[in-house]
């Protein structure tokens, strides 16, 4: 039984032509052997798995060989380059900073710095890992990286640049790797199923390397680890099984249920999903890059963009021709709203569901936004003056102005709008709740001619509550709502309205009398909930309150702190002198 070497080791390139998706840091580095313009130290970073290590190995060995070839690669023949290729060079050191971190350590790589090579040209030390390194380890190194021999040459490997001091960075010549794209990567590994007689699909190999998130090595464990599962037959189904990957084939076929509106069967697929053991965000962000997908398959343009095989392609293309791009903008939007709301609800199913139900009304939402025109009713600032306006999309006009920020305007506006939401039926009107903006939005259409809409205007004034207002059932309610106040804890509020018994007016209007300007204040910043609930009881939304200040009277009711103290004080006299003895103010 032979011993297994995984295909992250047994195809690691061995000369730059090897090395998968880095071509311009390739091309740089061949260049720099060409001329002679070798730099004293380098640092390679970028994410796990791109080639950094395999690269600096690569570097190491050619600019060693005796017999450099003209595209500037190792020869493999020589004595430097057998003895590399047998892990057997004297001239190649490999130091892991995770292990090797301290300044002893970095001493020790110092001393040896200073001694020339046995054979080749350059003694070079390659760093792995080197942002582990410590503060004290990088000071230490800084001299010597600054100011090497001639014969000596650094390469460090990082992948968190972020963590490396700047005065490392200063001095060595830095090559950023990138992420390996899909197709770099399926390339690859087509060529290791082909070299060890491995039957594998082309979407398999689409999958794995999208899996894989731009890191060759990790698509190649990957890789080694299906072929075991499978048994050398490397098909779609076996790697979204054994990855425990979503197939495309459920966010292929809600979509379509998405764009038929059909709710029933959408709730019953993502049901099967969650049965499956897939979770809900998995599948919303999926959904999401689904979509995304369908975007760039719309133009021929966009369309080198999408990294999948060319049959899922086709069938990319293929449903993308029944998708309008506001649907595919809006279904996205609403995916990132559930996305970043996932996490803090309680009911995630309920959220995801509400999401794709949301998804699948924008079709039947914008088919009837396209059949009329609409007609918007706003609120200005006399009382009853409501105007109509002819727009072509639903514009948000109630907007609370400085004049609608009065009591008096916001509880006109509220008890309109709840006779009107009482009143949604009726034929042609469509009410809209805004409730982020905090305005109401009243529609009616497919109404075209003046007097079809000044009916409809005189309607809707017409279904104001107006019930008789009598001054017995407004004393009777005036006091249940100053219990109803007192049970919410407004003391200062229960004690303005009880002062002085309100009187009625012509017109439903109700006057009341107060004490000071203090008590005007109160009022006023009550006053829409003093309407709401007077209306709302006396069934009559065309009530008003006016104030109104007694002066030269003085109300034999306490109000404030001092009125309250000397009501107090009459009672018992020895209050000042406590007052006296505790240093309180005169002016309490």
């Amino acid at each position: 039984m032979t011993d297994f070497i995984v295909s992250a080791r047994k195809y690691r390139p061995s000369s730059f032509n090897a090395v998968v998706g880095q071509s311009s840091i390739v091309l740089t580095l061949k260049n720099a052997i060409q001329s002679n313009l070798l730099a004293q130290s380098f640092l390679f970073c970028g994410p796990r798995g791109v080639g950094k290590t395999s690269c600096a190995r690569i570097l190491a060995k050619t600019i060693n060989c005796f017999n450099i070839s003209s595209d500037n690669e190792a020869c493999n023949e020589c004595e430097s380059c057998l003895s590399f290729n047998k892990n057997t060079s004297f001239n190649i050191h490999e130091l892991d900073a995770a292990s090797n971190n301290s300044v002893d350590d970095i001493r020790n790589l110092v001393e040896q710095v200073r001694f020339s090579p046995q054979v080749g040209k350059y003694n070079i030390y390659i760093i792995d890992e080197v942002h582990m390194l410590s503060t004290s380890a990088f000071n230490a190194f800084l001299k010597t990286l600054e100011e090497p021999p001639s014969h000596a040459k650094f390469i460090l490997a990082t992948t968190e640049k972020n963590k490396i001091i700047p005065t490392i960075l200063s001095r060595c010549q830095i090559f950023d790797f990138k992420r390996l794209s899909i197709s770099n990567i399926a390339s690859h590994l087509s060529y290791v199923a082909e070299h060890e007689n491995i039957n594998a699909d082309t979407e398999a190999l689409h999958l794995i390397a999208q899996k894989a998130d731009g890191a060759l090595r990790d698509a190649l464990s990957f890789f080694d680890r299906l072929v075991s599962f499978s048994n050398k037959n490397l098909t779609y189904k076996s790697v979204i099984k054994h990855l425990n990957i979503l197939d495309y084939d459920y966010y292929f076929r809600i979509t379509d249920c998405l764009l038929e509106n059909d709710i029933n069967q959408i709730l019953i697929s993502y049901n099967e999903i969650l049965e499956n053991g897939f979770d809900g965000h998995h599948f919303i962000n999926g959904l999401a890059s689904h979509f995304r997908d369908i975007l760039v398959s719309m133009n021929e343009k966009t369309s080198t963009l999408f990294e999948k095989g060319d049959v899922l392609k086709s069938r990319y293309i293929q449903q993308s021709s029944k998708c309008n791009l506001n649907f595919i903008l809006s279904a996205l939007s609403i995916c990132n709203e559930c996305d970043v709301q996932y996490k803090t609800t309680n009911n995630q199913r309920l959220l995801v569901e509400f999401t794709l139900m949301r998804i699948s009304s924008i079709e039947t939402t914008n088919s009837q936004k396209k059949k009329s025109k609409n007609f918007v009713i706003s609120s200005h600032k006399s009382k009853n003056d409501i105007s109509i306006k002819n727009t072509d999309e639903k514009v948000n006009v109630m907007e609370l102005t400085s004049d609608l920020k009065k009591p008096d305007k916001i509880s006109q506006k509220s008890s309109l709008d709840q006779s009107l939401i009482q009143n949604k039926t009726t034929e042609n009107t469509e009410i809209i709740l805004d409730v982020n903006k905090k305005t109401t939005l009243i529609s009616i259409n497919s109404l075209t001619e003046e007097s079809n809409i000044d009916k409809s205007s005189e309607k809707i004034v017409s279904n104001l509550r107006s019930s008789e207002l009598s001054y017995q059932s407004l004393i009777l309610h005036w006091k249940t709502l100053i219990s109803f106040v007192k049970d919410q804890g407004k003391s200062n509020l229960a004690i303005a309205l009880s002062l002085h018994e309100p009187r009625l007016l012509k017109n439903n209007v109700i006057e009341l009398s107060l004490s000071n300007a203090a008590q005007t204040e109160i009022i006023l910043e009550e006053k829409y909930k003093i309407l709401e609930y007077l209306r709302n009881k006396l069934t009559n939304d065309h009530i008003e309150i006016i104030t109104k200040v007694i002066e030269g009277e003085k109300s034999a009711t306490p109000y404030t702190n001092k009125d309250k103290f000397n009501k107090m004080l009459e009672n018992n006299s020895s209050l000042d002198s406590l007052r006296l003895s505790l240093g309180l103010d005169s002016d309490y």
